[in-house]
């Protein structure tokens, strides 16, 4: 799914609401990497055909996969459309490549602060044997992030509040929050999110916890932007550096991914070329990465479609490439 487009109004929050779910702000950065020499090339190498296709619930779009192992298990916490509403499904897998699906696991709850519209387009880690799962919530006008966790990844205790809201008037992400991907580096969480602002502009900020519930923002997000827009950050960590591969959109909609790389997670470097679609499935839209680290090879899965509409419908699929790096 593409990052989340919201009408120009003004909406206020009540003061008692607030105080369960607007974050304070901090200067922080991540830890220190050891130090590690820059590859030398990075190579995009993407499978031609797509790994999870569009099903039954799941039949306009099935996008943003969040993949992790656990006990040897690929576990895809994945984006489904079913023309009305966006749910979180669940499909497994031995290797990564050959997915089950399990079904809804995740639906919005319309008689609570979520909607009726969304409650998917996540990012999950597993912590102490536990799924954490991030997630897309909220009025269209102006969404959210929520927190679900669970054993077996697919019966879910659901946060009451949200635990990441929109900033004040005239912040850069007073409109809403969305696209939430976590990472932990020694024990403390780090959110790297959406934030649209009252022009509409879709940049990335990043969040920082220590138990995935209770978040500082970074005073000084955001961290990363476009021309154009950009969301859907995934990051992790490797030789030395932190990764990111996000989404940039073209003004028509027309999707690609890029790759920026940091030394503290929060300053960072856009590297140069863009990685689009180059199959008729993904011809219009290349989003939604999540990752997997394997030595100098990363496992990408991404969302693709043929059409290259701003929320929805875009006839989305899940491919899977690797990122190899030369050193």
């Amino acid at each position: 799914m593409s990052s989340f487009r919201i009408p120009f109004a003004f909406c206020f929050l009540p003061f008692a609401f607030c105080l369960f779910s607007c974050a304070p702000y901090a200067t922080f950065t991540l830890p220190p990497l050891p130090p590690a020499s820059a590859p030398r090339a990075i190579r995009w190498t993407p499978q031609p055909e797509p790994v999870l296709a569009r099903g039954d619930w799941d039949s306009h779009d099935a996008l943003n996969p969040s993949v992790v192992v656990k006990d040897g298990v690929y576990y895809n916490f994945y984006s489904g459309y079913d023309g009305k509403a966006w749910h979180t499904g669940l499909a497994t897998s031995g290797d990564g490549i050959a997915w089950r699906k399990q079904g809804r696991v995740l639906s919005p709850d319309a008689a609570t602060w979520e909607g009726d519209y969304i409650a998917a387009n996540g990012g999950a880690l597993v912590v102490q044997g536990e799924f954490f799962y991030w997630y897309h919530a909220g009025p269209r006008e102006r969404p959210q992030v929520g927190l679900a966790r669970s054993r077996d990844g697919r019966q879910w205790r659901k946060e009451p509040r949200p635990v990441l809201s929109a900033g004040p008037r005239g912040s850069w992400d007073e409109r809403g929050v969305a696209d939430p991907n976590a990472i932990q580096v020694d024990g403390v969480f780090y959110l790297y999110y959406l934030g649209q602002d009252r022009a509409r502009r879709q940049r990335l900020g990043v969040a920082r916890s220590l138990d995935g519930l209770r978040w500082e923002k970074l005073r000084t997000n955001p961290i990363l932007e476009d021309e154009n827009g950009l969301g859907e950050p995934a990051v992790w960590k490797s030789h030395g550096r932190y990764w990111m591969l996000y989404t940039a959109r073209a003004s028509n909609e027309q999707r690609r991914l890029g790759l920026a790389q940091s030394r503290d997670g929060v300053v960072w470097e856009k590297l140069p070329g863009m990685y689009a679609g180059s199959q008729a499935w993904n011809s219009q839209v290349l989003c939604d990465p999540t990752v997997v680290v394997a030595g100098d090879r990363v496992r990408v899965w991404f969302g693709g479609g043929d059409a290259a509409s701003p929320d929805e419908n875009l006839h989305g699929q899940i491919g899977l490439a690797t990122l190899a790096f030369n050193f």
